[in-house]
This record gives C-alpha cells, structure tokens and sequence, in this order.
C-alpha cells in the first residue's frame, strides 16, 4: 500500500469512492433530501477542497487504484475517511488516521480532533479515541453524530 498527499487530480476518484457510499450516508437512500451534501461531494467540490490550503488529504493506493483517503480541514477537523469496502478490515482506515493526526500534530496548535460521524462509522472513530460530543444531528438529508478527541485525553505522543 502506498500512502501519499493527494492533489487534484484524485478529485474524480475521490468522488467516486463517496458516491459507491451514497446510499448508506443519506436518509433517504435515493439520495431526495440530501442534494446539498451530495452537491458537497462531487468531483468539482472535492477538487476546490484539494485546491484550498485549508484542507489537506491522504490518499491510499493499492495497485495504483485508490484504496481509501482521509481529509482534513483547519488540521484538526476530520472532514473525510473513506475507505474502499473491498478494502475493509485490513488497517487501511487506521493507518490515514494515523498519518492525518501525527502531521496535523507537527504542525503544532492541535489540542483536539473533530469529526462529524455518520452513524455507521461511529464504533470506527471510538476506536480511535473520539467520543460522541452532543446527540445525532439531522441536515441536509444525512445523519451524523458530532464527535472529538482531546490530545489530554489520549496517549498521543508529541
């Protein structure tokens, strides 16, 4: 597996690794109600957020296919991680935390992580540390629960 920043030209694949999800992150799984979000995560957003200084993405290859990515914005807020499904369970998901956080941590100014989960990925983030910070949160025709992870709180070394 090769792990490297991300640039604009991921923003297709990136976009179309979201949409392989759509179904299971919006309420109505035909996507009505949530055409903001989706307007959020298409090819032309994703390449305006890898163009912005504000966001910063890693991108995970196997066999020159992405595999997953994780996106940060503001170096402390977890804005995207999404992971492949056939790529599930083999630390992929893990492994771009861990890279996100530890160059968000040199950076310095970091005293804690936030994500806003969606609600089948909440056991996923609790497995990194974060804890639910308010109760689920309904918008723009997804669901999330709004989650964060204080550098006191965890064994992170600096």
């Amino acid at each position: 597996m090769n792990i490297r920043p991300g640039n604009t030209t991921d923003s297709k694949a990136i976009a179309e690794l979201i949409e392989r999800f759509q179904s299971s992150l919006t309420l109505d799984p035909s996507g009505a109600g949530a055409e903001h979000f989706l307007a959020s995560v298409s090819e032309a957003s994703e390449r305006q957020y890898l163009e912005s200084p504000r966001y910063r993405y890693w991108v995970a290859e196997r066999e020159g296919e992405l595999a997953g990515f994780i996106a940060m914005r503001d170096q402390s807020h977890l804005f995207h991680l999404f992971v492949a499904a056939e790529q599930h369970r083999k630390g992929i998901a893990a492994t771009l935390w861990c890279c996100a956080r530890d160059q968000a941590i040199r950076a310095g100014g970091v005293s804690e992580f936030t994500v806003n989960s969606s609600l089948n990925a909440v056991p996923v983030y609790k497995r990194f540390g974060f804890v639910p910070a308010g109760e689920p949160v309904q918008m723009h025709g997804i669901a999330f629960l709004p989650m964060r992870l204080s550098l006191r709180a965890c064994c992170i070394k600096h």
